[in-house]
């Protein structure tokens, strides 16, 4: 049995090299902000208060005590359900879905912490920050997975399987002609057979004269 290659050093990074994850990452954070923004620019529209910038990036804005705090949190874990859709089609693979899901909560706090100019200290927030992070890990490997074991449709394969089908159906109609043409031959084998009786026949006759 021959020996197994090895496979070269750095497969690893040409099956992934840094600067696709690089712009991936860049991609993900920007579809989270994107779709952040535009879920609570419509939270304020409905409840009436005035947009600003510190709902998306101010951690203080997250307060248990008012009912925009609570709304905030409701419309980041929608984000979240978002967020699966952005992994499922950019990430596609399910083994990669926590490192992505984790990395875009990284760069929220790193971005939070330098907008506010200190490190989050509301534990309404981190709490958020820990089941939106599970809720994108655990959504994003399941709808990954489920794609990934999906049926493959053969519809290629069964259309010419039934175009075989159909050659190997019209196969008997045309064999169904050839007994009239072997009926043609028995007549003209029976033809020439005729024909040699009756030269057979000549000759005795003219010997026997």
């Amino acid at each position: 049995m021959p020996p197994r290659r090895r496979p070269p050093p750095g497969r690893a990074r040409t099956d992934l090299p840094p600067l696709k994850i690089v712009r991936k990452i860049v991609i993900l954070q920007l579809a989270y902000y994107v779709s952040a923004t535009a879920l609570i620019l419509f939270t304020t529209l409905v409840y009436g208060t005035q947009f600003s910038l510190d709902l998306v990036l101010s951690w203080d804005s997250l307060r248990g005590d008012t009912t925009l705090g609570w709304m905030l949190g409701l419309v980041w874990m929608l984000n979240s359900l978002a967020g699966i859709i952005f992994l499922l089609v950019l990430v596609v693979r399910s083994k990669l879905i926590p490192d992505f899901a984790l990395t875009i909560h990284f760069l929220h706090f790193f971005a939070t912490s330098l907008y506010t100019h200190s490190i989050p200290s509301n534990l309404l927030w981190w709490g958020l920050q820990c089941a939106s992070a599970s809720l994108m890990t655990f959504g994003g490997i399941w709808a990954c997975q489920w794609r990934e074991l999906r049926p493959i449709s053969l519809g290629g394969i069964a259309g010419s399987g039934a175009g075989q089908s159909a050659g190997s159906s019209s196969q008997p109609a045309a064999d169904e002609g050839s007994p009239s043409r072997g009926r043609g031959r028995e007549r003209s084998l029976q033809g020439d057979n005729g024909e040699y009786e009756m030269a057979e026949m000549k000759g005795v006759s003219e010997q026997a004269v």
